[in-house]
Order: structure tokens, then C-alpha cells, then sequence
């Protein structure tokens, strides 16, 4: 797969501040890297804060690492349909919506961290062996255009983002 970050015309604006949160150009080595990074500083976290939130109204620290799978699994899913050559527009989806209905609170640590894992290597088995043609190919999800690797940066920016507020705000 290519190893170059994506241009301006490859994601949405809105998630260019995510993107600005990766650093490097092989994205393949950023996702594992990332991936191991991550599982560790979640790891570290003690059980008994993982149902905390930092204000009224904001989500627990199950709830973002949920948010960041869901986001993960619709990503990829937007990746892949464009990746093998479907044009067609693909909507947005209400994040909010998926945290009411996940039911994250109900859900134990061990189960989050094996989802997370299984995610992550289901992405980065995806982008592998992703040809540069099919990286480069242009589709519609929310109105904007993406390619997969502007995808596959969104990803890992989208994380790099929401484990900062849990660095900054949660511990």
C-alpha cells in the first residue's frame, strides 16, 4: 500500500485535525505501533475508573474506547466499499446514537480490550494488502470525498485525538 500521507482532497476537512495528530507516512506501522501504544496505556488504566466520566453528560472511559471501535468499524467499512469500487454515497452516522445504544457500561473491560484488538488487526490486515490503485480510489461518505488512506489516517488520528482526552482529562 502506499506509504505517503493523504492530501487535502482525500479526507473531509473536519477530520484534518485528526490527521494533523499522525505522525509519519507508512500507515500500516503507525496502525500496529498505535495499536500497541494504545493497548498499554489502556491496560494501565485501573478497573475500577473505567466507568468514570469527567463531567455530567460526557462519556465514560468505556464508552470512548467503544466509540473509538464503533468509529473504527465504520471507517473501515467506508474504506472498503471504496476500495473495491463502490461509488455509491454512503451517509453519515449519529455517534451519539451508537453510544445510547451500545450498552458500553454493561460491557467488562477484558471484553472492550479484545474487541479493540480484534478491530485494530482486522484494519491493519485490510490495508496490507490494499493495492496502491484501489488506495487511491475516490468515494462519498458524508457528503465529502475520501480515499482509503485518507481512511486509514482518520483512523489513527480519530484515535490519537480521544486517548489524549482520556490523558488529559480522565486520569
Amino acid at each position: 500500500m502506499l506509504k505517503r500521507r493523504p492530501t487535502e482532497e482525500e479526507f473531509a476537512p473536519y477530520y484534518g485535525g485528526y490527521i494533523s495528530k499522525v505522525e509519519g507516512e507508512d500507515i500500516l506501522s503507525i496502525l500496529e505501533t498505535l495499536k500497541l501504544k494504545t493497548a498499554a496505556f489502556l491496560e494501565s488504566i485501573p478497573k475500577d475508573k473505567w466507568d468514570f466520566a469527567y463531567a455530567e453528560g460526557k462519556w465514560t472511559i468505556k464508552e470512548v474506547l467503544l466509540h473509538i471501535i464503533d468509529c473504527e468499524r465504520v471507517f473501515l467499512y467506508r474504506a472498503l466499499r471504496i476500495a473495491r469500487g463502490d461509488s455509491t454515497a454512503m451517509p453519515g452516522f449519529d455517534q451519539d446514537l451508537f453510544n445510547q445504544n451500545a450498552d458500553a457500561h454493561n460491557r467488562t473491560v477484558d471484553s472492550l480490550m479484545a474487541e479493540y484488538l480484534t478491530m485494530r488487526d482486522s484494519t491493519i490486515f485490510f490495508f496490507k494488502y490494499l493495492t496502491d490503485e484501489a488506495a487511491e480510489r475516490r468515494g462519498t461518505a458524508s457528503g465529502v470525498v475520501f480515499t482509503p488512506i485518507g481512511v486509514a489516517f482518520t483512523i489513527a488520528g480519530h484515535e490519537n485525538h480521544h486517548i489524549g482526552i482520556l490523558k488529559e482529562r480522565y486520569l
